[in-house]
């Protein structure tokens, strides 16, 4: 499964599209991270893009045949769930919780989202609220050379995990973390997330404070790569 997933983000097409069949041969649960984001990657052909629809639409249905059989344990606590605990805990969490577990999910989820929220003070050049001076200059460099970006979504990026990357930019389907703190939780987080992108075959540009006097060289470098990579595969 690890290898499938893997190379549905293969140089060549019809090997994406090949793992993308058998993906959906197998049909484990764990391959839809992998599968949506072959069918949301922006310039697939149309035959690898099919495939991954098809992927995404066997896999589900076959998740959904073998939680009817059943009662499925919940991921936080190892009770019983309940079909319909099931079904909300998977469109709010993509996990399995019983409706407790669920309640308090939430209510850490969203007392996260607010403490991330009341952290954004900083307004930037193109009126982006960030969190900090060097996420600041980073998207003041990003307006300033034109290039889109999404500021701290939520992505759902690895077996249900959803991140928070500080840049996501949909031109180079490139993610960039700034790492701001120099704390032990910190960098512990740090390492999980730099797991998570690489587990998932992500493109990951990470930046420290060190880098803020060289930022124009060091992303100016990252995206010319991009590019690069991008030539690569439209000529193969």
């Amino acid at each position: 499964m690890p290898a499938l997933c893997t190379l549905t983000r293969d140089a060549h097409p019809q090997v994406r599209q090949y793992a993308l069949v058998a993906l959906a041969r197998i049909g484990n649960g764990s391959a839809l991270p992998a599968c949506r984001d072959a069918a949301h990657r922006p310039g697939e052909p149309d035959y690898v893009l099919g495939a991954a629809l098809r992927a995404v639409e066997q896999i589900e249905a076959a998740t959904k045949a073998r939680q009817s059989f059943g009662p499925v344990a919940c991921s936080r606590c190892g009770n019983p769930a309940t079909a319909e605990e099931r079904d909300l805990a998977k469109s709010q969490f993509q996990r399995v919780y019983c409706g407790a577990c669920f309640d308090a999910v939430f209510i850490e989820r969203r007392n996260f989202d607010m403490k991330v929220q009341n952290q954004k003070t900083i307004l930037t050049a193109d009126r982006t609220v960030v969190q900090s001076q060097g996420e600041k200059r980073i998207a003041n460099w990003l307006s300033t050379k034109e290039i889109d970006y999404r500021y701290d979504d939520k992505f759902q990026i690895i077996q249900g995990f959803a991140i928070r990357p500080d840049f996501y930019l949909p031109r180079y389907d490139l993610y960039i973390e700034y790492w701001g703190l120099d704390t032990t939780d910190y960098k512990i987080g740090m390492l999980l997330k730099q797991k998570l992108y690489q587990q998932e075959g992500k493109r990951l540009v990470s930046l420290f404070p060190a880098d803020l006097s060289q930022l124009d060289a060091k992303l100016s470098a990252a995206l010319e790569q991009e590019r690069k990579q991008t030539d690569r595969e439209t000529t193969r």
